[in-house]
C-alpha cells in the first residue's frame, strides 16, 4: 500500500462549470497545483480558468466529449501519461424530469445515463489500474440524495446516481488495499442552474462554496460517504429503509409527484 501521504499536485474536474465542480476548482487553485478543468461551456470554462490561474495555479481546459469513449480513453491516457492524476473529480452531470403526463422522454434520458452514469464508471475503469500500479491517487463520484430513494419528478436522474453510489462503493473496497482512495458524494440540493430547474420543494439549500468547503475537508480524510446537509441526508436514508408505501405517501406530502 502506498503512503497516504502522497501530496496532490495534479487534479482533474470534470463538469467543472458546474456549481460544486467550479467551487471546488477555485478552493484548488493555489501555486504547484494543476487543474485540468473539463467543461461543456467554453465560455465559462475559460473565465474558470482565468480564475485559476488568477490564484496561482497552472491550469489546462478541456472539452472532449466524455460520452465517446473513443475520445475519452486517449485523452484520459494522454493526461495520466503526461502528469500522473493525484485527483480526478467526476461531477460532470445534467438533469432531466417530465414535461408532460407521461413522463420522462427516452431521448432525454439516455443522454442523462451517458454522462451521469456510464460516462463517469469509463473514466473511473480507465485510470484505476493506472493507480493501482504506482499505488495511490483518488477517485471522487457525484452522487445525490436522489441516490437513497429514487424521486418520482426525476426517476432517471435517482437511478443515475444510485447506480453511481453503488459503484464508487464497491470500486472503494476494490482499491483501498492498493492504496487509492474512492469516495461518494452525495448532495442535498445546493444552488445552481440545474437545481433551478429542477421540479419540487428544495429544503436546505447549500451555496456552491458551503459545499466546497464541506467536500474538500471530508476528501482530505477519505471518507468514503460525503453526504449533506444532515437534515435532508437523514431523511432521504430513511426513504430507503421504511416500506416503499410508506416512503411513496411521504414524498407525496412533501409535493415530490406528478403535478400534471
Amino acid at each position: 500500500m502506498s503512503d497516504s501521504r502522497v501530496a496532490v499536485r495534479t487534479i482533474l474536474i470534470t463538469g467543472a462549470t458546474g456549481a460544486i465542480g467550479g467551487a471546488l476548482a477555485r478552493d484548488w487553485a493555489a501555486p504547484g497545483i494543476t487543474l485540468h478543468l473539463h467543461g461543456r461551456n467554453k465560455t465559462a470554462l475559460e473565465t474558470l480558468g482565468q480564475t485559476c490561474r488568477d490564484k496561482g495555479a497552472s491550469v489546462e481546459l478541456h472539452s472532449v466529449d466524455l460520452t465517446d469513449e473513443k475520445a475519452l480513453f486517449p485523452w484520459i491516457d494522454h493526461l495520466d501519461d503526461t502528469t500522473p492524476l493525484d485527483l480526478v473529480v467526476a461531477a460532470a452531470g445534467v438533469n432531466t424530469h417530465p414535461v408532460d403526463e407521461y413522463g420522462e422522454s427516452w431521448e432525454n434520458i439516455k443522454p442523462l445515463l451517458d454522462i451521469n452514469l456510464v460516462a463517469p464508471i469509463a473514466l473511473c475503469n480507465r485510470l484505476s489500474p493506472r493507480m493501482q500500479k504506482r499505488g495511490h491517487g483518488q477517485l471522487v463520484l457525484m452522487s445525490s440524495l436522489a441516490g437513497y430513494y429514487g424521486l418520482p419528478i426525476t426517476s432517471a436522474y435517482s437511478a443515475s446516481k444510485a447506480g453511481i453510489k453503488a459503484y464508487g462503493e464497491g470500486l472503494r473496497g476494490w482499491l483501498a488495499p492498493h492504496g487509492v482512495k474512492v469516495n461518494v458524494i452525495m448532495p442535498g440540493y445546493v444552488k445552481s442552474k440545474m437545481c433551478d430547474e429542477m421540479p419540487g420543494p428544495k429544503p436546505f439549500l447549500w451555496s456552491p462554496e458551503r459545499a466546497s468547503d464541506y467536500i474538500r475537508k471530508r476528501l482530505a480524510k477519505n471518507k468514503a460517504r460525503i453526504s449533506f446537509p444532515f437534515p435532508l441526508n437523514f431523511g432521504t436514508w430513511w426513504l430507503a429503509v421504511l416500506p416503499a408505501s410508506l416512503s411513496q405517501w411521504i414524498l407525496g406530502l412533501m409535493g415530490y409527484e406528478d403535478t400534471h
